[in-house]
């Protein structure tokens, strides 16, 4: 009879593997806990969250500030008030654009729509393909029903406190992460043992450097999708490539999902207005444009960043869609990233 021999580095990545799936389980656990506290304490959790993001734009300024001899007060209040006056203007400007096309935006989509209903209700190839007309009769009517949010205003108005609130919030804990940002991260490192400080100090580290690279470079690959696909629209003629455009760059924001969201959009703006070869343009444009992002911008522009698969982001923002809402498919991808830096062990070890 012959011995049976065990590899031992066979067992080694077996009990990696079993380690990993428990640590797996456990991050999934408690993440699942953290949302169930996040949504009772939403009003104070997400402007603290949401003030990260417009930090890792600002903090460089006011360190600037800072090493130029201003006070860390002033600083940080200069800072604050040009980054309002600066983003606030760009972002009047974008969302002004789109709010006034929106009206033609959502009778042009289902218009495209109706194009494809016709297509489909002809049947074409032969194949009796009602369910997927049915389907779009749904999304023509949702966009008809759209022309009604105006009608509920009484119901919003019961959020206005709160998102008025939530956003004094986030100025305010953006003020002190401009003026107090490496005390604040001494207080939270000093709530751990001694010995452990240094580790954490580096773990924090490393989920501050992914969040601003994963931010900041995000800026950018949607900044050029959004100018890529405009460019195209405006040369194949199709209307309303401005306010298209900065639909895809609201969309780049939210990886993979954006893209399919908006680039559907322009493809039925195309349909309705230039016909099946106008749509079919736009289509291989922004599949194209998709391609260059994925394969050339995110690898240079974001690089370890969110060295993330597609399957992975897709999860992502679908959870985090599902869970928290637009809110949660904005954090999904930043959060994947940042916990699996953590993970991997990339993050720098303490000298």
């Amino acid at each position: 009879m012959s011995e049976r021999t065990e590899d031992p580095h066979a067992t080694g990545r077996l009990l990696r593997a079993g380690q990993l799936a428990w640590a797996s389980l456990g991050v999934a656990g408690g993440l699942v806990v953290l949302g169930l506290l996040a949504s009772q304490l939403s009003l104070v959790i997400i402007p603290l969250v949401l003030a990260l993001f417009p930090a890792t734009l600002l903090v460089p300024v006011c360190a600037r500030l800072r090493r130029w001899g201003w006070p860390p007060a002033l600083a940080a209040l200069a800072t604050l008030l040009g980054g309002i006056l600066v983003l606030g203007a760009v972002l009047a400007v974008m969302v002004s654009l789109v709010i006034a096309e929106l009206p033609e935006l959502r009778a042009s989509a289902s218009d495209g729509v109706e194009e494809i209903e016709r297509f489909l209700r002809d049947d074409p190839l032969g194949v009796g393909i009602n369910g997927i007309g049915d389907a779009l009769e749904l999304l023509r009517e949702q966009l008809g029903e759209a022309e009604g949010v105006g009608d509920q205003a009484i119901d919003a108005a019961a959020m206005v406190f709160g998102a008025v609130a939530g956003s004094l919030l986030m100025l305010v804990v953006l003020f002190f992460y401009l003026k107090d940002g490496p005390r604040l991260v001494g207080s939270a490192v000093g709530l751990f043992a001694v010995e452990r400080q240094a580790r954490v100090r580096a773990r924090l580290s490393t989920a501050w450097d992914t969040l601003s690279g994963y931010f900041q470079g995000q800026l950018v690959v949607a900044f050029v999708d959004a100018v890529g696909i405009g460019v195209g629209l405006l040369v194949l003629g199709v209307p309303l490539a401005l306010p298209l455009a900065v639909l895809v760059f609201f969309g780049g924001l939210f990886p993979i999902v954006g893209a399919v969201v908006t680039g559907t959009l322009a493809v039925l703006v195309a349909l309705a207005h230039g016909g099946l070869v106008t749509a079919g343009l736009v289509v291989g444009l922004v599949l194209l444009v998709q391609q260059l992002e994925s394969n050339v911008l995110q690898p240079f522009i974001l690089g370890n960043a969110v060295s993330l698969h597609p399957l992975v982001i897709l999860l992502a923002v679908t959870a985090g869609g599902l869970t928290f809402g637009v809110l949660g498919a904005f954090l999904g991808v930043p959060v994947a990233a940042i916990a699996a830096r953590l993970l991997d062990g990339s993050a720098p070890e303490p000298g």
